[in-house]
């Protein structure tokens, strides 16, 4: 399945914030996650966290686990990224 998606640079992931476009996506270990349909995520910031950025340094300080990315679609890969071969 993950080999079939896109791939997007950081940069590219940058602009899917919930404001520049109506896109809203994170990255967590290597996989970009479509989050526009949590309402907690509804305005492209949850808590002092912004879309368009990988989350995964950031999710050890999160009060839930890494599971919470179960509910979102991944819908592409983040160019490079250390986590994939």
């Amino acid at each position: 399945m993950e080999e079939n998606l896109p791939e997007y640079t950081l940069q590219q992931l940058a602009l899917r914030n919930g404001q520049d476009r109506d896109e809203v996506w994170v990255a967590y270990k290597g996989l970009i996650y479509d989050v526009r349909k949590s309402r907690l995520w509804r305005s492209g910031n949850h808590y002092e966290h912004w879309a368009g950025q990988d989350l995964t340094e950031e999710l050890k300080d999160a009060p839930h686990t890494e599971y919470v990315f179960d509910k979102f679609e991944v819908i592409g890969l983040v160019k490079n990224s250390v986590y994939r071969k």
